[in-house]
């Protein structure tokens, strides 16, 4: 064996599926596809790899590590790493690598002026404050922006971004309207003194609300990976055209019989009301399954639901295989996806989310960042 994993576990990701749900938002060269955190949980190149050849022009990241790994191996989009840099050697590298990196106030214009040699120009993005509280420029510190780009005139704005915070809840609209007109005031601003400036304000949700017409650019996440972000809503039937891109799979280790009376796992929470046969798959906390999920979950084995059972450990769980014609050894229990039987349906990323308290994007960047992952 050439490689080490500390599970049998295993992530699939359906990178045709990727690309549909791509083709699925409107014109690839209006797109700017977040790939941040590890794309999430579902790999960083192999994702990119696949939106390459599906004609994205940009790309949307965490951090420059990221941006400058895409750089390494000869991807040529624009890299927007949206949490913007913290060291003036990260800005150095940013300018050495061209991404399109964001300026978040007067201090990092001034470390990204700092990092062009001899002047020269250097295309940044903006970081706009339009409601989400986090970071960017607000409407009050815009005098001071457009003072500090006629300051620094090797930095040279190329897009200009801020993010909704509740595009995906019908009930807080307003609020969302207001961000995108304050948007609208503040990029207007901006295009006074550089015109060919690009606008991105459209997540997923924002995207599926109000088309990819609005403004220039769209940074689809959750969508591009499945997720639905209206689940749960009113406007739940807006998002569901997607497909899942992750399922995860866990092998059976062993089929017993467990007596009535009897329990299993840690600290006997779970205790047997009749005679029952059990299978143990290699799957637990240390693999993305929360321990939380204790009795609290199903997961699909030879395509029929089958309830969990017991504490869940670190890599095994129980699962209740009493009422399967046949389980052993070395089936695959699926954590999430498979193919269920007629009358069955798969565990989704959205539904062990509604059982944590959570959002699908959790679910999926822990399952990805902790088990191994195939390609198809």
């Amino acid at each position: 064996m050439d490689e080490c994993y500390f599970s049998p576990s295993c992530c699939h990701i359906d990178l045709a599926a990727l690309t549909r749900n791509f083709f699925r938002m409107g014109d690839p060269s209006t797109l700017m596809p977040v790939i941040k955190s590890d794309a999430y949980g579902h790999g960083l190149l192999p994702v990119a790899r696949a939106l390459d050849k599906a004609g994205a022009l940009h790309f949307a990241v965490g951090t420059v590590s990221e941006g400058a790994l895409l750089r390494n191996v000869g991807f040529h989009q624009q890299i927007v790493p949206l949490l913007g840099v913290v060291s003036q050697d990260e800005w150095n590298a940013s300018f050495a690598l061209k991404l399109t990196t964001p300026i978040l106030d007067v201090k990092s214009m001034q470390m990204a002026a700092h990092a062009c040699p001899d002047h020269e120009i250097f295309p940044v993005a903006v970081a706009l404050n339009t409601g989400m509280g986090r970071l960017g420029f607000s409407v009050d510190d815009m005098p001071d922006l457009i003072e500090g780009l006629h300051r620094y005139p090797m930095l040279k704005p190329v897009v200009a971004f801020s993010h909704y915070a509740c595009a995906d809840i019908p009930e807080e609209s307003s609020y969302t309207l207001a961000q995108q007109e304050r948007f609208k005031s503040m990029t207007n601003a901006l295009r006074a003194f550089f015109p060919d400036l690009s606008r991105s304000l459209n997540n997923s949700a924002g995207l599926q609300v109000f088309g990819e017409g609005a403004f220039d650019l769209s940074r689809p996440g959750i969508t591009l990976y499945g997720g639905n972000p209206f689940v749960g809503t009113p406007w739940e039937s807006k998002g569901s055209d997607f497909e899942w891109v992750m399922s995860v799979s866990a092998p059976i280790l062993q089929v017993h019989a467990l007596k009535g009376g009897e329990s299993v796992s840690y600290g006997r929470c779970f205790t047997a009301p009749h005679d029952m046969t059990i299978a143990i798959l290699a799957m637990g906390y240390a693999t993305g399954f929360p321990r939380s999920l204790s009795n609290r979950a199903d997961v699909l084995i030879n395509g029929r639901r089958c309830p969990q059972i017991g504490r869940v450990c670190m890599g095994m769980i129980a699962c209740d295989v009493s009422q399967l014609g046949s389980a052993e050894a070395g089936d695959l229990g699926w954590i999430m996806g498979g193919n269920p039987d007629p009358g069955q349906r798969a565990v989704t990323a959205d539904e062990l989310a509604k059982e944590l308290d959570t959002i699908s994007y959790e679910v999926l960047c822990h399952f990805g960042a902790t088990n191994r992952r195939v390609y198809s």
